[in-house]
């Protein structure tokens, strides 16, 4: 399937490992998430998105899918109105019922954007650091 661009969609930008971890998800997983980000892109918010607890507020939020027995997520933020960023996509592990194991959610680049708010992201969309380009 070729996805044609329209000039008016925002540009997707994958942060750190995200676009990489996403690769190991399902395929299911990989094409819910894909149209999900693919909504995100032509401004609407998909239904499977929400905002991440902890991260004040709705500039931060994951789109979350379920496989068998498995939950899997991406974060991405809406700060920025020509770019979305994809921060951080991976396999929930939980320990306890529905809680999220943030041992392995705040991993690079969560603590730089989250310890400052968005100072990495910042610097990404100032062109300093260079990001992978969908």
């Amino acid at each position: 399937m070729i996805k044609m661009k329209r000039k008016d969609d925002k540009k997707l930008v994958w942060i750190g490992s995200a676009l990489g971890d996403i690769r190991e998800f399902p395929e299911d997983v990989k094409n819910d998430i894909g149209y999900a980000l693919d909504r995100v892109q032509k401004g609407d918010k998909p239904a499977s998105a929400k905002p991440l607890k902890g991260f004040g507020g709705a500039g931060v939020l994951e789109i979350i899918e379920d496989y068998c027995t498995d939950t899997y997520r991406a974060c991405y933020t809406v700060r920025f109105s020509e770019v979305i960023y994809v921060l951080h996509c991976f396999q929930k592990k939980s320990k306890k019922g529905i809680e999220t194991a943030y041992s392995g959610v705040l991993r690079p680049p969560f603590p730089e954007i989250f310890g400052h708010p968005f100072r990495s992201t910042s610097a990404t969309y100032s062109g300093q650091l260079r990001p992978v380009l969908n």
